[in-house]
């Protein structure tokens, strides 16, 4: 299945990209989504930790991506 991945902040220079269209299996996971973002872009492990947002709705690990959902990496934010 196609999906789109958009990413922010530190993410963007991580993978040299704001944003994607990739392949994924069907009945992929958010938790196998992140497993395949790492292997594909293995500066991400850079980044202590990110959120993982479906269709500008955050998501947990056992969330079911579908079909030309569109998914944001969202590093963690600091102000001041």
């Amino acid at each position: 299945m196609k999906i789109s991945i958009l990413f922010f902040g530190m993410a963007t220079d991580l993978v040299d990209s704001s944003s994607l269209e990739i392949e994924l299996p069907n009945k992929s996971t958010v938790a196998s989504f992140k497993e395949f973002l790492l292997a594909e872009f293995p500066e991400l492990q850079k980044m202590s930790s990110y959120a993982v947002a479906i269709n500008e709705s955050y998501a947990t690990d056992d969330i079911l991506i579908k079909e030309n959902d569109v998914i944001a990496i969202i590093p963690p934010v600091s102000g001041g």
